[in-house]
Formats: structure tokens, sequence, C-alpha cells
């Protein structure tokens, strides 16, 4: 009867991992879905495909302190790098937001997206998307641009 119990408990963690699996895929494959949304929408709206543009990719942290660790890998990469408490109402934390001219395709926005999610599970944060000019209308109603470092 032992063996019965054993082989149940083996049986139900197999299957527990194959849905975590899954979960963590279908994620990735929905991030990429919305990159390739607001790369269509850029298209839809006139962008140039052979132009680079300017990308804002955004990141969450809990504290101040864990935004420093991953500005520095950004700025390396020749990204300008704001960081600042969240500014709406209700929100908690700090904002990461990374600036650098990119030329805007599919696959390219793809991999910095699978690349940040990566990066922000590595700094303890969330990665939160880009957006850029002509995408989003939230980027259009900002008055003022944030100081860069």
């Amino acid at each position: 009867m032992s063996w019965f119990y054993l082989l149940l408990f083996v049986g139900a963690g197999v299957a527990v991992v194959r849905i975590y699996g899954a979960v963590r895929r279908i994620r990735a494959e929905r991030a990429d879905d919305w990159d390739e949304r607001l790369v269509k929408n850029l298209r839809a709206q006139g962008g140039d495909a052979f132009r680079p543009y300017e990308v804002d990719f955004f990141f969450g942290f809990e504290n101040e302190a864990g935004c420093a660790p991953l500005a520095a890998v950004l700025q390396a990469e020749g990204f300008k790098v704001d960081f600042h408490a969240a500014g709406t109402e209700g929100a908690s934390g700090y904002t990461l937001c990374a600036r650098k001219d990119i030329r805007v395709s599919i696959p390219v926005m793809q991999e910095y997206s699978a690349r940040f999610r990566k990066l922000a599970t590595e700094h303890l944060a969330s990665y939160d998307g880009w957006a850029t000019e002509g995408v989003t209308k939230a980027a259009e109603a900002q008055p003022q641009r944030p100081r860069w470092r």
C-alpha cells in the first residue's frame, strides 16, 4: 500500500511541475503578444520601421536602494536611466525608467522584453513594459521630462 501512495505523490509532483511550466510559457507568450501589438500599433499610426525611436522601458521596485544596481547595468549598455518614487495616487515603491534610441521591430522588442523580465527577476523588481511616442497616449500627456542620470 505504501508504494501506491509513493506513486501517487510522485505523479502529483510531476503534474504540478508540468502545470507550472505551462503557466510560465503562457505568460511569456502573452508578453510577446503585447510587444507585437504595440509595434503594430506604432506602424498603424505611421511609424517608420527604418528609423530609431526613443523607447522608455519601465521597472518597478519596492525601494530606492534596489534601483541602483539595475541602473548601473543599464547605463553600462548605453541607456539613460532615471528612478524616482512612484508618483501615482495609491502607488508605492519606485519606478526606474531606462531610455534608449532603438529601431522598433517585433523581434527586437520581444528580445528586449524577455531580457528585461529576466533582469527584473534577478534584481527583485518587476518589468512593466515599454513605450515610445506614437504608441501610448500616456507618453504624450506628460508635460515634462524627468531628469536623467
